[in-house]
């Protein structure tokens, strides 16, 4: 279908931007996400100590991949970057836990529904960058090192072509966002998964992602 392509504009006035936020709230929810919801930029939280549980313990993704730390934007440049934007649209994707926690036998499950987050994230930041915001940018959820390229080594860095440039990026934690205090500030129930879980005793698995908007 083609695209409507509106005039870049400055100084979008705030009525304006909210109405596109929640078309592009309903536009999420179309394309498959459980939930969505418009927060203000002012509300995103950076914390050093989310980006810390990358390291410690060290994170299974940490410096396999362009997108993952120490290779994303710091807590520091976020909130610099953050101040800029006015809105965020946040989307969540339901899963089974037993996709979260991480075995052998739902590798594929789990990459089928991390990729799915990111496939909305870069559809709904396309949306607001042809509605003239292009300054709109998306993070996702999890690592795009085992979303995508699992069974081979991240291209970019080793300075070649991105496999997937149009759809992996960071995940919010990559960055410093405290992505657990922006479900629950959206009254979303979100639960910790970790490897030692026992996915009956989980009554929800909650996968994330957010593009911002100015």
């Amino acid at each position: 279908m083609p695209r409507t392509l509106r005039p870049v504009r400055p100084d979008i006035p705030d009525d304006q931007l909210l109405g596109d936020m929640e078309r592009y709230r309903l536009e999420a929810l179309r394309l498959g996400a459980s939930a969505a919801a418009v927060v203000k930029a002012s509300n995103i939280v950076v914390d050093e100590r989310v980006r810390l549980k990358c390291r410690v313990p060290v994170c299974f993704g940490f410096g396999t991949s362009i997108n993952c730390p120490p290779s994303t934007p710091g807590p520091e440049e976020m909130r610099a970057v953050l101040a800029k934007f006015r809105y965020g649209l946040l989307i969540r994707l339901d899963v089974p836990p037993q996709v979260i926690v991480r075995d052998r036998e739902t590798i594929q499950e789990r990459a089928g529904a991390y990729k799915k987050v990111f496939e909305l994230v870069s559809a709904l930041e396309s949306l607001a960058f042809y509605d003239g915001h292009y300054l709109a940018v998306g993070f996702a959820a999890g690592s795009c090192k085992s979303t995508y390229c699992y069974k081979t080594d991240c291209a970019a860095l080793k300075g070649e072509r991105c496999r997937n440039e149009l759809r992996s990026r960071p995940s919010m934690e990559a960055v410093g966002i405290d992505a657990y205090r922006l479900a629950a500030g959206a009254g979303w129930d979100i639960y910790p998964i970790g490897s030692d879980c026992t996915p009956g005793d989980i009554p929800r698995g909650t996968l994330l992602g957010i593009v911002l908007v100015d």
